[in-house]
């Protein structure tokens, strides 16, 4: 069903992936792996074929030296990748529940909260294909401005997806309106949902309701609502396109939600229909569920086991 996606991608020139804001290390209760939104968005769209890149900011320190070298063997260039000799690499402490779901305690100040626009950033954003960008990197103004900056030096046909990324009180109604204003296509889970519902007065309903409330208001193209296990939900301006997900035995969901992101992007620019666009985010994302952290190593073979559906465990 799936298999002219390939021909399709080997006809297509590499996208330009750009993950913009936030890398830092998960510190999980069996250890440390690298993670942030941006950097596991844009390690899974390099899976996918694309030229992932990182946007962020480490610090001069044994965390930011080993963030890079976890970076190169994914495959993943750490030209774009900042360094600061005042302000250490992002952590995050995280505790898993029974059912794989993660709470996050993400410390501040990090060194990704001092995004500096630099001439090299302005080159990068001007082939930037699509760029994704979330709330979190902007609760610094420092971070905020610089994000702004790279949004606004994009082509004007370079795809912005919002990551509505609701940590501890690491956001505002200001900022999420204002990414808003940059973005194409928005992508939050349900919590998430119903949190900016109340900070936007876009008032009660379903998920499909205040989606299509979300998109009217904010001129979008695409909402996104991720449900874990139960799938997602897909709203256009013409279309509505929920899943119904896959039922998996979760390692952790860190990361999964990514993932979905970057194969929204992935296979939304190679104009696949909502409905491929859907199954196959939901196939991906639920795989990397069943990964211990954000960026999992896999095989070529494996990947089109999943694109196939021949396997998901």
């Amino acid at each position: 069903m799936l298999r002219e996606w390939d021909v399709k991608e080997r006809m297509a020139k590499p996208a330009v992936m750009i993950g913009l804001g936030e890398v830092l290390w998960d510190l999980l209760p069996s250890g440390r792996v690298l993670g942030g939104a941006p950097g596991n968005f844009a390690y899974m769209t390099s899976v996918l074929g694309d030229e992932g890149i990182v946007a962020s900011r480490v610090g001069n320190d044994e965390l930011g030296r080993e963030a890079c070298g976890v970076m190169q063997k994914l495959g993943l260039s750490t030209a774009y990748l900042q360094h600061d000799d005042r302000h250490e690499t992002g952590t995050a402490a995280v505790r898993i529940d029974n059912s794989g779901q993660p709470t996050f305690t993400i410390k501040q100040p990090a060194s990704w909260d001092f995004l500096q626009w630099t001439v090299e950033w302005e080159e990068l954003a001007k082939r930037a294909d699509a760029i994704c960008f979330g709330s979190l990197a902007q609760r610094s103004a420092v971070s905020a401005a610089t994000i702004e900056q790279f949004l606004q030096s994009a082509p004007e046909n370079a795809l912005r997806i919002c990551d509505v990324n609701l940590r501890q009180c690491f956001y505002s109604q200001d900022v999420l309106r204002k990414s808003f204003q940059h973005a194409h296509m928005v992508k939050l889970n349900e919590p998430e949902l119903v949190q900016l519902s109340k900070l936007l007065n876009l008032g009660a309903g379903s998920d499909e309701a205040l989606a299509k409330r979300l998109l009217g208001e904010c001129g979008l193209r695409l909402v996104c609502v991720t449900r874990g296990d139960r799938g997602s939900l897909l709203v256009s301006q013409t279309q509505t396109v929920e899943h119904r997900g896959f039922h998996v035995k979760v390692a952790d969901a860190i990361g999964a939600g990514d993932a979905f992101t970057a194969c929204l992007a992935h296979y939304y620019l190679l104009g696949q229909s909502l409905e491929n666009v859907s199954e196959i985010a939901n196939r991906v994302a639920s795989w990397v569920a069943t990964q211990r952290g954000a960026m999992p190593p896999i095989s070529a073979s494996q990947l089109q086991e999943i694109l196939d559906g021949v396997v998901i465990r």
